[in-house]
């Protein structure tokens, strides 16, 4: 599955967990991506994936999120995305 990553943030919360999301295209798919993260420590992540604008192709949506949930590797790369953009402390 071919991406390309639009737009990401990531930011340390004064309790310590971090936020951060990460905005991007499926090539060939209608509507772009938001994936949004949430870590407590900054090592065990949850994830909530849903359209950045408009809405799409539900079939799409789910394939894309279906895909999130058994690639590692396009997991991290979405992940890696929003952490390099922490501010340094």
């Amino acid at each position: 599955m071919e991406l390309h990553i639009v737009e990401a943030q990531m930011q340390r919360q004064e309790d310590g967990t971090y936020i951060g999301k990460t905005i991007f295209k499926v090539a060939s798919h209608k509507a772009n991506y938001e994936i949004t993260f949430f870590s407590k420590k900054g090592d065990d992540w949850d994830y909530s994936l849903h359209y950045a604008d408009e809405s799409g192709i539900e079939e799409q949506f789910l394939l894309v999120d279906a895909r999130i949930e058994e690639d590692d590797e396009m997991f991290d790369r979405l992940l890696d995305a929003a952490w390099d953009t922490l501010p340094a402390e």
